[in-house]
């Protein structure tokens, strides 16, 4: 196919042309690399029908690293005898001096299910409360799993976006990454929030996937609760986990998926996130088909990432002027704060 034929593969995903089971197998068992260019091609030119050549990019504060969950996948883990962390509000206060001076379109808030706020969510609440006032900004709460009166809480306190990622939709996977947390309480926790009004965020993992098949059903099962943005991230093994000697090849398969996911969900937000390989690896995934970049941290920032790698690498260049620095080298950048506002129905 030349590059016509993929322009007009691309205008019948466009005009609502869907997907088959077999479509997504043959995409994901391909090791070809001509098709798989091609596939990353149609991609990004159904990206850039929706979105154009702009980019939104969202802040990130991880402001608690306690959870009382066994992710068997999670470096922060309760049973992890690591360093933690819990931010003060006066702590969170600085570091929102220095976002509220960069151009950034929402403010993350992240933790694990810390029980310290989720047994008075009022200190939850807070937080956003005097982030919103701060900065100003849109904001995505990433709390876990919340009751629907603390959900509502945030939401009157200034929370506009919800991530909480299921990781997988094959129930058998999902006992293992998530133990003993309830397959149904993420997602009516999601469905509850988009009653509210909030945006919501779903996810999935892959290199975890025991075949293809499962990785078909969360791809099929991202659309439960028709989420405004779809997120898929390479698992990593991290150190203190029941899976922390699982071999894996490399980030390949995200980049895929991240295609497929364009052509299956093709006008919502995907993020190309700085966690795994910064900003390179930002690159690649935008070339994937992703609009979003994530998990940007200030310069000067001593703030976890979500997953614990090698820092010495690209951990300290996930500032604004280093993304949209290389935004730029890619005929990219960042939409006006109107353009994300208009994507919440504000």
């Amino acid at each position: 196919m030349d590059n016509k034929d993929l322009d007009s593969y691309a205008d019948q995903i466009i005009a609502g042309s869907q997907l088959s089971d077999d479509d997504i197998r043959s995409l994901l068992e391909t090791e070809s690399p001509e098709i798989i260019d091609k596939l990353h091609y149609v991609a990004r030119r159904i990206r850039d029908h929706f979105f154009g050549n702009k980019v939104f990019m969202y802040s990130f504060v991880y402001f608690s690293t306690h959870c009382k969950n066994k992710c068997a996948f999670c470096y922060y883990r309760n049973s992890n005898d690591i360093e933690r962390y819990r931010l003060s509000n006066e702590d969170i206060r600085q570091i929102c001096q220095v976002i509220k001076t960069e151009d950034v379109h929402m403010v993350d808030l992240t933790m694990g299910e810390d029980p310290y706020f989720h047994n008075k969510p009022e200190r939850l609440a807070e937080i956003v409360r005097l982030v919103k006032e701060e900065v100003g900004k849109p904001i995505m709460v990433s709390p876990g799993v919340v009751d629907d009166d603390t959900l509502e809480l945030l939401k009157n306190n200034g929370a506009n976006f919800l991530a909480l990622y299921q990781e997988t939709y094959d129930m058998e996977l999902y006992k293992q990454l998530r133990v003993d947390q309830s397959f149904e309480g993420r997602i009516n926790s999601r469905n509850h929030a988009k009653k509210l009004g909030y945006c919501v965020e779903d996810g999935m993992l892959t290199e975890v996937e025991p075949d293809m098949e499962s990785t078909i059903i969360s791809l099929r099962g991202l659309a439960t609760s028709n989420p405004d943005m779809v997120r898929v991230m390479t698992f990593l093994p991290q150190q203190g986990t029941p899976l922390e000697g699982k071999e894996i090849r490399d980030c390949a398969s995200e980049l895929k998926i991240i295609s497929i996911l364009r052509l299956l969900y093709p006008e919502k937000l995907i993020p190309a996130s700085l966690d795994l390989e910064g900003i390179d690896g930002m690159v690649h995934r935008l070339n994937a088909g992703a609009n979003v970049v994530t998990s940007i941290i200030s310069s000067n920032s001593s703030l976890e990432g979500v997953v614990n790698y090698d820092r010495e690498h690209a951990e300290r260049d996930r500032d604004v002027k280093s993304v949209v620095a290389r935004l730029k080298t890619m005929g990219m950048e960042p939409a006006e704060q109107s353009e994300f506002e208009k994507l919440l129905g504000r």
